[in-house]
């Protein structure tokens, strides 16, 4: 028997009899609300005993957790402390750069910028800067002014009629379901109001979305929420009809996604409502699958039909696809499709395996796929291998909170960045890490309405549009410190790394392709063997 079975036993055999004998003397018998209340100690300690001998006899006898059964009563002041640790370590134990995934510096930054209050820091860098790891850039004595014409980036290459100018940061993909019908609309009004693009995220374009005639980036999915059949399949007409619109300016197909690549979904049917059910074109309270793969195409080749597919179902609007790179050949094989069938998407969105906001098993965001920056160094290498890279845009998805972030995805090859998390932050997120429960204690990723209405979707948009604007303007400051004219300038070699072994450049750590050397005999061996095996039939 433990010390806390002692003392459940007497507390229950002892001292709840004798708080019940106390109270039956003080009131001498008369248990009238008055008279109760007139003695409240007594009262007080006899239900506290009381409820100490309920609950205990409960875990005792039928509870099934063993601390429970071994400490009645006094264990549950362990799950209580549980329950509250996160933030506990947030508020009293971290320090600014421990926490993860933003460490509380990064969402300081992010929240200071986006108050448009001073994001200064003092008394120098807190960042070890020795770490094996740690990133960095070379500055120029003869630093220069980049203008804001740098800021933005044509999309559209040579089979596309309607071509987009987007800005170098944009919000990444976010549906509304995962996140509340109003941060879904701050997100978009202050897209509107700072000129940036909106990804709809796969779950379709809501009223929310549309409402304050933000850009869109329209992503479709394995379910083709807004534009399938009742099988499933795709509907080219609701596609053609959706994809028309004013708003939708590029159309993205999702493959796979950082947070949990090549895993489908399940839309439980009590979460459909008709509005989710309008919005996606399924049937109310009737659960929908997203399966892993997509039912319209199984091969490289099918993906490259399907983009020309979409993009002459849009009229002409710039069409790509986001993928978080696994194995390596099977995107070769892409590349391979595109060479043979000479249909280019006009972009590729590439989703770092860091994860996201959508919540996932763990074994899949702790496990599975290649990190942002190695993912999109290694796709800018091999388009430029391929000789196609001047033909494609590149995406980069993964972890931007600041100037840096931006500046370090298109030094290693990308054209844009994507943002989600930090977005999700500018409009009041405090990472308390609920996003899976429907309990977000700031009202951006739930669907119930009480705690969605804390977001103020016209103060909210302007901090939106506060953040990207300063990022940006990081950005080209750092861009101007290194002494460049056109962030285009930025190359691989510009971004440090610190080894073991001292601080190295990408390309002196990452195999560098030339122009068109994946079509010559001399291929690098870092590529030869995923080169050789990739197929433009089958990935």
């Amino acid at each position: 028997m433990t010390p806390v079975v002692r003392l459940y036993w007497i507390i229950t055999l002892f001292f709840l009899p004798l708080t019940l004998l106390w109270l039956h003397n003080s009131i001498g018998g008369d248990y009238s609300f008055s008279s109760l209340g007139q003695h409240p100690l007594p009262l007080i300690l006899f239900l506290v005993c009381l409820v100490w001998a309920l609950e205990g006899g409960y875990e005792l006898v039928f509870c099934v957790s063993n601390l429970r059964r071994n400490y009645p009563v006094l264990a549950n002041i362990r799950y209580l402390l549980e329950f509250f640790r996160p933030e506990i370590q947030q508020y009293f134990i971290s320090n600014n750069q421990e926490e993860r995934p933003f460490s509380r510096e990064r969402r300081d930054m992010i929240y200071r910028r986006a108050k448009g209050v001073d994001d200064t820091i003092p008394f120098g860098t807190e960042q070890d800067i020795l770490a094996e790891g740690y990133r960095s850039l070379l500055h120029s004595i003869k630093a220069t002014h980049v203008g804001e014409e740098h800021a933005r980036v044509a999309f559209g290459g040579p089979q596309c009629s309607k071509p987009y100018s987007a800005s170098r940061l944009n919000v990444s993909a976010m549906s509304f379901g995962a996140l509340s019908g109003n941060a879904i609309q701050a997100l978009n009004k202050g897209a509107k109001l700072g000129g940036f693009a909106h990804n709809t995220g796969e779950g379709g374009m809501s009223p929310h979305h549309l409402k304050h005639s933000g850009d869109l980036i329209w992503q479709i999915g394995t379910g083709y929420f807004g534009c399938r059949n009742k099988d499933g399949r795709f509907d080219d007409v609701a596609f053609n009809e959706r994809a028309a619109r004013d708003a939708v300016k590029m159309v993205e197909i999702k493959i796979s996604q950082g947070a949990k690549p090549s895993h489908g979904g399940v839309l439980p049917g009590a979460k459909v409502t008709q509005e989710i059910a309008d919005i996606r074109l399924v049937e109310v309270g009737k659960t929908v699958n997203s399966p892993p793969t997509h039912p319209e195409f199984s091969t490289p080749t099918g993906l490259l039909e399907f983009v020309q597919r979409l993009r002459e179902g849009s009229g002409g609007k710039p069409v790509g696809f986001k993928l978080c790179i696994g194995r390596n050949y099977e995107f070769l094989s892409i590349v391979k499709a595109m060479l043979d069938t000479q249909i280019l998407p006009d972009f590729i969105t590439i989703d770092g395996s860091e994860g996201g906001t959508g919540a996932a098993p763990a074994e899949f965001t702790n496990r599975l796929g290649v990190p942002c920056l190695e993912a999109t160094y290694y796709v800018n290498q091999v388009l430029i291998g391929a000789g196609l890279r001047e033909q494609i845009r590149l995406i980069s998805s993964g972890m931007t909170a600041t100037g840096f972030d931006l500046l370090e995805k298109v030094a290693v090859g990308a054209d844009t960045v994507n943002a989600a998390r930090s977005m999700m932050l500018a409009l009041g997120c405090i990472q308390a890490r609920h996003c899976n429960t429907n309990h977000c204690p700031t009202g951006v990723a739930t669907q119930d309405p009480f705690r969605a209405r804390a977001v103020d979707v016209e103060e909210k948009s302007l901090r939106v549009k506060n953040f990207h604007q300063a990022t940006v303007e990081a950005f080209l400051e750092l861009c101007g410190a290194m002494g460049l004219e056109d962030p285009d300038d930025l190359t691989p070699a510009d971004l440090l790394r610190r080894c073991d072994d001292g601080i190295k450049s990408f390309p002196q750590i990452y195999c560098e392709l030339g122009p068109g050397q994946l079509l010559s005999g001399d291929i690098p061996k870092q590529y030869r063997e995923d080169w050789a095996r990739a197929s433009s039939a089958s990935f």
